[in-house]
């Protein structure tokens, strides 16, 4: 679990290319510090795990479907991208609850003066970002000003502008977005169930079926 604080930029240095899977070496320094091979590392959001660390830079496996639906794929060596270590028990929820688990993809279409971005998104997630909410975008927790039937826009403070590569992004560059995981527990509640079905004891059924 992380909590949407970018806690470091790490930069592309290796993309090898398998059969299996992509391995992405990053190179970081923040989030190396007392790492271990089996920690998670959310990555532009998507939750890796560290296979290796050496020499300023940590390599994860990512499947050929991360590499699909989110935009790791599209990453070349030298890119930038927003690092967070998995939250620890003392830590501080500075942001929000991020499961590293992208839902989908978002589209930068407008932006004014670096701080506000417009960002287009599909309807199924667009059902779950509201104004004031929760949304993740490349990792950063991040609070929704507005919704509209297409999108929504989100305010970027100096200081996220500052440690996280958002502000880099131009019209057109493709997002990573995960929903607030509160809403979809509570869409998942509310929906209306079929009533349980009896099981065991005396039924009508078993009394036919048995000559009664």
């Amino acid at each position: 679990m992380f909590t949407g604080i970018i806690e470091e930029i790490g930069t592309i240095r290796g993309i090898k290319r398998g059969n299996r899977s992509v391995v992405l070496e990053v190179q970081a320094k923040k989030v190396l510090e007392d790492l271990h091979v089996g920690d998670s590392i959310a990555t532009n959001g998507v939750c890796l795990t560290v296979i290796s660390f050496a020499n300023g830079s940590f390599c994860a496996d990512v499947m050929p479907e991360t590499m699909q639906r989110s935009n790791l794929g599209e990453l070349h060596v030298g890119d930038r991208v927003n690092l967070e270590r998995a939250l620890t028990l003392n830590g501080r929820l500075g942001g929000h609850i991020v499961s590293g688990h992208v839902d989908g993809l978002g589209k930068i279409v407008g932006r004014e003066n670096a701080i506000w971005i417009m960002i287009s998104a599909p309807a199924e997630l667009l059902r779950y970002i509201v104004d004031k909410g929760s949304i993740t975008i490349d990792g950063i927790s991040l609070t929704v000003v507005a919704v509209t039937d297409t999108g929504f826009t989100v305010s970027i403070i100096p200081h996220t502008q500052d440690e996280t590569t958002l502000v880099q992004k131009k019209i057109g560059d493709v997002v990573n977005l995960e929903n607030d995981v509160i809403a979809k527990y509570v869409e998942k509640l509310m929906r209306p169930t079929a009533p349980a079905e009896p099981k065991g004891g005396l039924t009508l059924d078993f009394l036919l079926a048995n000559g009664f």
